[in-house]
């Protein structure tokens, strides 16, 4: 089993605490049916740095402390959180950049949308991929506007700076 060194713990505390911020600095607007969480732009990060998915991964199920869905999204969000990284992880052994904001996009669409439909207590299938196809739009424009260019910008520090890979 690897262990974590100090770095790896204080980077994955980094990115766990820059996830709450920027899910609490627009309140309601990082909950709901149509949610602009822009926190989730950082879910490219495991592309560079696989183990910013422990780090997604907490500060999403602290961000959730304050979802209204209750204790549910404490589970669904957080683990379509975690599946959108380790998708993004899987887009890095084949070096798809471009396709490492989709896993996040797909993850939250469906268990989101399940998490909705499930809190709404509406039972049809027209009313699941509605909630699927609003989460999913709104997570399109956080990881694709926002994260693609995040994603970018840290690839290019690392081709630039030899020791941005060491993490």
């Amino acid at each position: 089993m690897k262990r974590f060194s100090t770095r790896h713990i204080a980077f994955c505390g980094l990115i766990a605490a820059l996830y709450v911020v920027l899910t609490w600095v627009l309140g309601e607007f990082g909950y709901g049916p149509i949610q602009f969480r822009i926190s989730e732009c950082m879910t490219v990060l495991p592309f560079c740095f696989p183990i910013a998915t422990v780090g997604l991964t907490v500060g999403c199920l602290i961000s959730n402390l304050l979802s209204t869905v209750g204790p549910l999204d404490l589970i669904l969000g957080t683990l379509a959180t975690l599946l959108g990284a380790l998708g993004t992880q899987l887009c890095r052994k084949k070096n798809l950049w471009w396709l490492a904001p989709l896993p996040p996009v797909i993850a939250n669409a469906i268990l989101i949308g399940l998490l909705l439909t499930i809190y709404a207590n509406t039972w049809t299938l027209g009313y699941f991929l509605t909630m699927a196809a609003q989460i999913g739009l709104s997570e399109l424009v956080c990881c694709y506007v926002l994260g693609l260019p995040l994603l970018l910008l840290v690839r290019h520090h690392q081709n630039n700076n030899k020791r941005g890979t060491e993490l």
